[in-house]
């Protein structure tokens, strides 16, 4: 019998959140988080389950405006190396959105795992901004090159890690960014005092911090005072910036 060919795997995109507005104007990739090194599948389920709260606060937020958010569904569960399949996947989906739905901005919104791949792949030219939520990043290696930044440039950054995250090491996080920091003025970061990887103790004020940047970043929204003061800083002042409890309970509400 002849041997079948192994099928190609593809990365794909999720069906959009939310009802689709009639005129889209900008799209949110959400890119969940993944393994170091993994060769298998991600499991649909699994994947959705970290960004799906805020895949689903951003569609609610920026739906009047033309807002519409998809999860990136990758051909494998780890970065693996030089391979790095994550970052190579989100920028397929970035030329995705392209294709579908022609010159909108676009913001990468990655969490763990997928945070790091939205900081990676922020060079394509029609990404606007990235928000990388407990950006899982490799420990500093003096035999290996640094993560690199220089793609960030011209780019909106925020960076959000809580301080006792156990899992993706915060301080790794600030270093990045205080090098992006060197040739990009528009990057923030801010600390989640006592709060873990997966941000659960102050969810409301991690989503509500994320739907104030992603407004401001992709149709012009005033930003937040806290969001302004963080980018407009100096380091370290504007990298460590403390997430207030009850951040975003005064905030517009749509």
């Amino acid at each position: 019998m002849a041997q079948q060919a192994t099928p190609v795997r593809t990365a794909r995109l999720g069906r959009a959140l939310g009802p689709e507005p009639t005129a889209v104007s900008a799209v949110v990739l959400l890119l969940p988080g993944g393994e170091e090194t993994s060769a298998r599948r991600p499991s649909p389920m699994m994947a959705t389950a970290s960004v799906r709260a805020l895949g689903r606060r951003l569609t609610r937020a920026g739906q009047a405006d033309g807002l519409v958010t998809h999860v990136v569904h990758y051909r494998f569960r780890g970065w693996n190396g030089s391979e790095a399949h994550l970052a190579r996947d989100a920028s397929w989906a970035v030329d995705e959105v392209v294709r579908r739905y022609g010159d909108v901005a676009v913001c990468l919104a990655g969490i763990g795992m997928g945070g790091r791949a939205a900081l990676r792949s922020a060079g394509h030219s029609a990404v606007n901004s990235v928000l990388a939520l407990a950006p899982w990043l490799p420990a500093e290696d003096v035999a290996a090159p640094p993560e690199p930044v220089k793609q960030l440039a011209g780019r909106r950054v925020l960076i959000v890690h809580g301080t006792h995250d156990e899992r993706t090491d915060p301080e790794l996080s600030f270093r990045l960014a205080a090098r992006a920091k060197k040739a990009n003025r528009d990057i923030c970061r801010f600390e989640v005092h006592a709060d873990g990887h997966a941000l659960h103790q102050y969810r409301n004020e991690v989503l509500a911090l994320a739907e104030d940047f992603v407004l401001g970043t992709l149709f012009g929204h005033a930003f937040s005072r806290p969001v302004e003061d963080a980018l407009a800083a100096p380091p370290p002042l504007g990298l460590r910036m403390p997430l207030a409890a009850g951040f975003g309970q005064s905030l517009r509400r749509r």
